[in-house]
């Protein structure tokens, strides 16, 4: 496969598929540039990081322990820590967890220098905030690097408290990297050296594979006591940074003449590890300089790396010569930006936002630089000095700076121990390599894609789990709360069941078949109909049985624990459903991949501005939820005054549900007070008088009758004859009222009055001609009286879309009526 056919595979990967990419390859191979065009023209939402200020700033993102607030010490798995739960993982504001939620697509640049545990912390922050059950949150990866350079940095301290969960800590061995199993693509074609010689030499070096005659070869470049001409503009690579400022200064105190100092201009957030050169930069006329940034300008007169002379300065220029042009290059200051990744509320889309800068002349002293500051540069000349090579990969990465072998010169020879790489990562890039995705694994992954998103689309696990969760905390916490919430989710519940969770289960049977076939879903026209049919049914269904119902949904309890653990659990049933109908109905024209994920980022942003806005507005009770509005906030402003005054929580003086027991049940006398649930002797002893005097005070103000007799209250008997809640549907559906009217105006789903009114057929109130054609109450009838199904769901699944729940039970009830003998 050529260089070409590779970067276009590994593209294909990361725009039509969810799977992880670990794209590596020898030095010089692109992986660079492949980065930068995926981040001119990737649709998917992407962020970038990198483990370094440095390598973050030259990739365009931002640092790995600035997006993730991290440490720099190490990280224990989240799985073995106590709890479960990390020291070093703050609390996301807003703005951060809903970028993390909107996200596609993370780039990891120089993956080679990140450590297995900051991986993993990785890992668990996407999870916590994006999808828990899924590596990295089901956020696509796409890590870049090469193994053979340079190493993740570890000190021994740090290693005894990692030794116990990690065998190393290549970013390979991380158990997230494990799990999520990317498709490994290595980029072959060298696009730095030319030379196939030099070529050779260097892959030797980079697969470990060290001999005689490799080390004769590479010596045959050293050259003692190699002094280069002046103009010959060749730079030393040292394995530290004292050998490297110290030949610097060594070199420029050498040179007459007096020194130019140039300030750089640092604004706002600009880490100083991050700076590309010197804040402080001396320079004189003769001084051999290498440039720190590409040029911008259509003339492109200078790239990161190109190394030249000053020739002379005037005023705000500087003007360098370098080997091969025919004239000097005018460089004045530039800017480099610092970076930060923010969610634009208008778009939904990922936009940078500039934090910091750093403008400077785009130059540094470059008679020497360090091997590991030398990572991503080429050079025409360059003295290496890896003698002292400390790290795996330093002297490969020295090595393949040199665009040829003649351009190379070794100032010590290179023995068998210089040359250090880990028999761990030779052993990864052996089996990745033997390992290597072709055309039809994509169109494999493509396909897999494509239908695990269709699948989430008709899946409603979330949805029921977030469901169950806030109905059972309701039921767990009745007492304490205010009536509505539990009656509405009992209300819910069958509606859900019924309509929603039997139906998706049956029809996600339906996608299965249909994806069986070898074309793309997207490509799939049979399977699109059905979908749109789906869409149209769940989209509306989700919004009768439980949007519009649980908009209304109101948590109300002075117990506060309860007040925060219910309202949680109920704003996530919320979202939950919110996201669902939002990709529904994003779906109804068909399933297409990028307006799908569009839709559900969206969805999660969009929703997310809504609880506090939402809660707040909930907080007043109404005549829907207790009768005397007025009373009840009297009472409970008296019983949170005596509460402060005592400092003690509110429930304990009363309780939210006496409260609406007082203003429904009205008791006038002691002894009917002293029946109240909540209240008790003790309480009506402490607080009757005034309890009493309240309420008085007001059926006297609103004109409610005389004081009942002593022993009249009961508990158990309200003062109002109880009303048949479906003959008040059966009632509003006479005086000519629709279903959708009804239940607006009464507040129920739009499925409960259907159950009221399909009730009445089987009395014969209701004819069954005012809810379903002729034609279909004979299919119906047919079918159910030839197939006798065991249930309304077998029925559903068998007639199709085009029957509603409510037409198969209007029909089931009139043939009962019928059966019943009720009509002649």
């Amino acid at each position: 496969m050529d260089g070409n056919a590779q970067l276009k595979l590994a593209q294909d990967f990361i725009q039509y598929t969810g799977r992880s990419v670990f794209l590596t390859g020898k030095a010089g191979t692109g992986k660079t540039t492949f980065l930068h065009n995926l981040k001119r023209n990737s649709p998917k939402r992407m962020a970038i990081v990198a483990p370094t200020g440095v390598a973050a700033i030259n990739a365009g993102g931002v640092t790995i322990h600035s997006f993730f607030q991290m440490p720099f010490g190490p990280i224990v798995p989240e799985s073995q820590a106590d709890g479960g739960k990390q020291p070093y993982n703050k609390r996301f504001g807003k703005e951060k967890i809903n970028l993390i939620k909107s996200l596609d697509l993370l780039v990891i640049d120089e993956i080679s220098m990140v450590r297995a545990d900051t991986l993993d912390g990785i890992d668990e922050t996407l999870r916590r905030y994006k999808n828990p059950s899924l590596p990295f949150g089901g956020i696509q990866l796409l890590m870049i690097g090469d193994l053979h350079q340079l190493s993740p940095v570890v000190k021994d301290d740090d290693w005894k408290i990692l030794k116990d969960f990690y065998s190393d800590l290549y970013f390979f061995s991380s158990r997230a990297y494990q799990k999520c199993m990317p498709v490994c693509i290595e980029l072959t074609h060298i696009y730095r050296q030319s030379d196939t010689h030099f070529i050779d030499l260097l892959n030797r070096v980079r697969e470990n594979k060290t001999d005689k005659d490799l080390l004769d070869c590479l010596n045959q470049r050293y050259i003692p006591g190699f002094t280069p001409d002046s103009g010959d503009n060749y730079i030393t690579l040292t394995t530290h940074n004292h050998s490297a400022n110290d030949l610097n200064r060594s070199k420029l105190a050498q040179i007459a003449g007096k020194s130019r100092y140039f300030s750089a201009s640092v604004k706002d957030e600009f880490p100083e590890y991050a700076y590309p050169t010197d804040v402080e930069l001396e320079l004189k006329s003769g001084a051999q300089v290498m440039f720190v940034k590409n040029d911008i300008s259509r003339e492109r007169l200078y790239y990161n790396g190109k190394i030249g002379t000053i020739t002379h300065f005037d005023k705000d220029t500087i003007y360098v010569k370098c080997p091969g042009d025919t004239r000097e290059i005018e460089v004045k200051p530039v800017e480099w930006q610092n970076m930060k990744y923010e969610l634009n509320q208008d778009t939904k889309e990922v936009d940078e936002k500039v934090i910091g800068s750093f403008t400077q002349f785009p130059l540094k002293l470059a008679w020497a630089i360090t091997i590991h500051k030398s990572q991503g540069l080429t050079f025409e000349r360059a003295i290496i000095d890896a003698n002292a090579a400390f790290a795996h990969g330093q002297v490969y990465v020295a090595l393949s700076r040199c665009k040829s072998f003649e351009g190379l010169v070794l100032s010590s020879p290179i023995g068998y121990n210089s040359i250090k790489t880990d028999s761990t990562v030779s052993s990864f890039t052996q089996n990745a390599n033997g390992d290597v995705p072709c055309n039809e694994q994509l169109d494999q992954s493509r396909r897999a894609f494509q239908k695990s998103l269709l699948f989430n689309l008709f899946d409603f696990t979330e949805v029921q789990t977030s469901f169950f969760r806030c109905k059972r905390l309701a039921e767990e916490h009745d007492s304490v709360l205010a009536p509505g919430l539990t009656d509405t989710l009992n209300a819910v519940k069958d509606g859900i069941e019924n309509q929603i969770y039997s139906v998706a289960a049956s029809f996600k049977g339906q996608l299965t078949r249909l994806m069986d076939q070898e074309e793309l879903p997207e490509e799939n026209e049979v399977l699109q109909e059905r979908v749109k049919k789906g869409a149209a049914y769940f989209s509306g269904k989700i919004e009768d049985v439980i949007y519009i119902p649980l908009q209304k949904t109101i948590v109300e309890t002075d117990n506060k624990a309860v007040k925060k653990s219910v309202s949680e659990a109920l704003q996530r049933l919320k979202k939950d459903v919110f996201v669902k109908l939002s990709v529904m109905k994003v779906s109804l024209n068909g399933f297409d991949t990028s307006g799908y994920l569009k839709a559900r980022a969206d969805a999660e942003i969009d929703f997310s501005s809504e609880p506090a806005k939402a809660q707040g507005a909930q907080q007043k009770l109404t005549t829907a939820d207790v009768p005397h509005v007025k009373l009840y906030e009297k009472l409970r402003r008296w019983r949170n005054a005596l509460a402060a005054e005592n400092n003690v929580p509110v429930y304990i003086v009363l309780p939210q549900k006496t409260l609406v027991e007082l203003v429904t049940k009205l008791p006038r006398t002691m002894k009917e007070l002293e029946k109240a649930k909540g209240i008790g002797k003790t309480k009506t002893q402490h607080y009757g008088p005034e309890l009493l005097d309240i309420i008085n005070t007001y059926c006297l103000k609103e004109g409610i009758g005389a004081p009942a007799e002593e022993g009249a209250f009961s508990t158990e008997e309200p003062q109002k004859p109880k009303v048949n809640t479906r003959d008040v549907s059966l009632r509003l559906f006479r005086e000519g009222r629709s279903v959708r009217e009804i239940a607006a105006e009464r507040g129920f789903a739009v499925s409960t009055i259907e159950g009221h009114l399909t009730d009445f057929i089987g009395t014969g109130d209701i004819s069954i001609e005012q809810f379903v054609t002729k034609e279909k109450l004979d299919a119906i009838t047919e079918y159910l009286e030839s197939a006798k199904p065991a249930s309304l769901s077998e029925a559903k699944a068998a007639m199709g879309e085009d029957y509603s729940y409510m037409e198969l039970k209007a029909v089931t009830r009139h043939l009962q009526f019928l059966s019943a003998g009720l009509v002649n």
